[in-house]
């Protein structure tokens, strides 16, 4: 008996390292992640009289994806593991396409919206996931998943419908909660739940490794970014936009680092912890990012929206906690799924 519990006092001790290295990295990266975005799609650069707004969604795109395509390939290397690509190339390619469109909305949308109403309206993804999984899985779902998906749209309405009357944030760029915008938000939700659906379609009718996906689809974003800046004749003006303001590369650099860290942190939670303890650690940082944009960027909160982020928030720990006794399911469908 002491024997064993001497060998399981160590065991215990690596595994709470173990979960204060996900959850700080989970936490770090992602918060960052959603301060930078506000920053610098609704913050202005430049000193004195002279500012100007960032207006490149699909430059940031095309440097989140090229960052994170070099580092799936290094990771491929390092593992000795093929770098052929199992799927049809133009599967990976319909990923990119929808992929594209998930974050280029998602960035455009901050335009029109803050990141608090932004980040709440993202707990609704259930919802397209829902449909799309029903149209392209034929996955059933019971009467208690509509439910927690009904309460979530709830509260999301009950935020954006009600926004605090008179934003004194010096960075409301005076367009808050316009049709665009939440026409923008309904568009990022269902591209990223058909993105997430295919995605699992993909992994479940091919023996795929996760960074042969990683890069194979960052590529074809890659490819497909680049080819839309030239067409629209952004990618000079991007460039030289950066090049004016040092502190905006620097921005886009570190956003582009913390969303590639924030997928290896992503797959070790999951692998090490499994799907709940991952879909709780998400939860509280959509709760924390919330609460940091608002102290930061100066958003006040009506109390319509204070009952609706309780109302999504305690809806989604509820909902993780019926799940619990679930199959989990694997590592890469969930990462996939809540991907940045």
């Amino acid at each position: 008996m002491a024997t064993e519990q001497t060998l399981s006092e160590p065991r215990k001790e690596t595994r709470l390292w173990k979960g204060v290295f996900s959850v700080g990295g989970i936490m770090s990266t992602l918060v960052i992640y959603g301060l930078l975005q506000e920053k610098i799609m609704r913050v202005p650069y430049g000193d004195g009289e002279v500012k100007e707004y960032f207006t490149f969604s699909l430059f940031l795109v095309f440097c989140n994806r090229i960052t994170t395509s070099a580092v799936s390939m290094a990771a491929l290397l390092a593992s000795k593991k093929t770098v052929d690509p199992v799927a049809p190339v133009y599967k990976y390619c319909l990923v990119s396409v929808s992929n594209i469109l998930t974050t280029t909305c998602q960035y455009e949308a901050l335009k029109y919206v803050s990141f608090p109403v932004q980040t709440l309206a993202k707990c609704a993804k259930m919802i397209p996931v829902m449909i799309w999984s029903t149209i392209i899985l034929q996955k059933k779902y019971k009467a208690f998943d509509y439910s927690f998906a009904f309460l979530v749209m709830l509260g999301c309405a009950l935020f954006i419908l009600y926004p605090a009357a008179g934003d004194i944030s010096p960075y409301n760029r005076g367009r808050e909660s316009t049709l665009w915008g939440v026409s923008l938000m309904i568009g990022y939700l269902g591209f990223d739940g058909f993105t997430s659906t295919f995605q699992d379609k993909l992994f479940k009718g091919y023996d795929m490794e996760i960074h042969n996906q990683i890069f194979y689809t960052t590529m074809c974003s890659c490819l497909l970014s680049f080819t839309g800046l030239i067409l629209q004749g952004q990618l000079i003006m991007a460039v030289d936009f950066v090049s004016r303001y040092h502190d905006c590369f620097l921005d886009i650099a570190l956003l582009s680092t913390v969303a590639t860290a924030s997928q290896f942190f992503i797959s070790y939670t999951i692998r090490t912890f499994g799907a709940l303890t991952f879909a709780t650690i998400m939860t509280t940082r959509q709760l924390v990012s919330i609460m940091l944009s608002c102290v930061w960027f100066a958003h006040p909160l009506s109390w319509e929206q204070c009952i609706g982020a309780v109302v999504v928030f305690c809806s989604l720990y509820t909902r993780s906690y019926v799940n619990s006794n679930k199959p989990k399911p694997s590592a890469t469908t969930v990462q996939v799924q809540n991907g940045v």
